[in-house]
């Protein structure tokens, strides 16, 4: 994946939950705030178009990378919406 790494494990709880890492390495302060903002967002909308009667739910772990804060808004969804299909079809 370009923008983001993806990670995560399956949860025995009624929903999913994101965890965010954006360490210096990413850029300054606004830099990894916005990154953040971004995946929040990305993470809200991708729990409202799916189905929330999943069969597993998962604690997601997200990694930036620098290119995050920077990219169109249309290819970081398509992007976050194949990781997360990713993570389910594996587990």
């Amino acid at each position: 994946m370009r923008y983001v790494i993806l990670l995560g494990c399956p949860n025995n709880r009624t929903r999913d939950r994101l965890g965010i890492i954006a360490s210096r390495r990413l850029g300054g302060a606004v830099v990894r705030n916005r990154a953040k903002r971004r995946l929040r967002a990305l993470f809200r909308q991708s729990l409202a178009a799916d189905d929330r009667r999943a069969a597993q739910f998962f604690d997601v772990v997200a990694i930036p990378r620098r290119e995050l804060a920077t990219a169109p808004w249309p290819v970081l969804e398509q992007e976050f919406r194949v990781g997360l299909a990713r993570l389910r079809a594996a587990r």
